[in-house]
């Protein structure tokens, strides 16, 4: 940087911001919360419930599976969306409903419960507040949708602290190929090289930084990448990192 271009940090959500083993057990209760009222079922039912698909969902053939065989995103989040509610029924032992009010419901399930999960990482939201007081421009860089990183955000209390959600449902694309990262650079107007990505996957930042983007590996091991990427334990140290590191502080210094 020679002091003309504007300092831009993409921040991945969980494993970054929010920790998503303490996630996990707030979904389900609320899953129970929302759905039992409107469909019926115990609270209990669907809470084992969401455990068990979700569980299911995240294997890796499954995942791949559902990946591939979705052209974009919207057709990833309607198959996503009509799984997750419909075995979560069958599970429960109730008729799913339509298809068109499965989607409607599963997207009130989501914007529901996303605001009512509190799962940061110690020291996350203290340094989103500071790098946004230091001038800083931040956007989120994650594979969930921008519905619910806006939830997340706000239960937070840090969704001023941010500009655009990036939010695969934005860029059309899951966050598996580094199409994603060519569309955010294309959509949000910037250079890969006037960015910090922040990221807890390796294989994501491995796309950024062939694309130009200085990359930074939150790793809860602290242990640094065999080829060199720049490692945090944790995103509560990334001010420190910007401020001690010369090479990060005069090319990201406002």
């Amino acid at each position: 940087m020679h002091g003309a271009r504007c300092p831009v940090i993409l921040l991945d959500d969980g494993g970054v911001m929010n920790d998503n083993r303490l996630r996990g057990p707030q979904w389900q209760r609320l899953v129970g919360e929302f759905f039992a009222p409107r469909l019926g079922g115990d609270l209990a039912a669907w809470a084992e419930a969401n455990r068990a698909v979700i569980t299911r969902l995240l294997e890796p053939e499954n995942w791949q599976a559902l990946v591939q065989h979705s052209p974009d995103y919207a057709s990833f989040e309607r198959a996503y969306q009509l799984d997750w509610l419909g075995s979560m029924c069958k599970l429960v032992g109730i008729t799913p409903p339509p298809a068109e009010e499965c989607i409607e419901l599963a997207r009130q399930a989501e914007a529901y419960i996303t605001r009512r999960v509190h799962s940061a990482f110690p020291g996350a939201i203290e340094a989103i507040r500071e790098l946004h007081a230091q001038g800083y421009t931040l956007h989120t860089a994650s594979g969930e949708s921008s519905a619910n990183l806006q939830g997340y955000l706000e239960a937070m209390g840090v969704r001023a602290c941010f500009g655009q959600l990036y939010g695969a449902d934005l860029l059309n694309t899951v966050k598996e190929t580094p199409a994603y990262y060519q569309r955010l650079f294309a959509h949000a107007g910037i250079s890969p090289s006037d960015t910090l990505i922040v990221d807890d996957s390796p294989r994501t930042l491995t796309w950024a930084r062939d694309l130009g983007a200085t990359t930074v590996l939150v790793s809860p091991e602290h242990e640094a990448a065999s080829d060199g990427m720049l490692c945090i334990g944790s995103l509560a140290e990334l001010p420190d990192l910007i401020h001690k590191l010369p090479a990060l502080n005069g090319f990201l210094s406002s």
